[in-house]
């Protein structure tokens, strides 16, 4: 069952530091914490005024995640996996607030609002 709105499918990555590497770096790792999670990713709209001043802005994003249960922290990342020819497939998006809905945590309406920020990775191998 998809609830209403639910177009995308993702995988919600737990984010760890592992030891420093050889020259003393921070090392980033994750580990897949769920996966195919029904979700609705929406672009938040950039404040104009800030873009006529000449600020550069972070793009925001918002995403509905069914079902409401899941233990999605700060600092995890989703990446949309599903559907293949959506716009942000294969991209990852750092979490940086979770909502949870006044729903009671086994009501099928339950459900999680976060607050995404486009996660761009320096290095492509870790």
């Amino acid at each position: 069952m998809t609830a209403a709105g639910e177009r995308q499918r993702s995988t919600i990555w737990r984010m760890n530091n592992q030891a420093d590497d050889a020259v003393g770096g921070a090392v980033i790792s994750g580990t897949v914490a769920y996966a195919g999670v029904m979700t609705r990713l929406d672009s938040r709209p950039i404040e104009q005024l800030l873009l006529q001043q000449g600020y550069e802005t972070e793009r925001t994003f918002t995403a509905v995640v069914v079902p409401g249960w899941l233990d999605i922290r700060e600092r995890d990342e989703l990446e949309i996996t599903h559907p293949i020819d959506d716009v942000y497939y294969g991209k990852r998006f750092r979490i940086v607030s979770v909502q949870h809905s006044s729903h009671n945590r086994r009501d099928r309406r339950n459900y999680i609002i976060l607050d995404l920020r486009r996660s761009i990775r320096a290095h492509t191998k870790q």
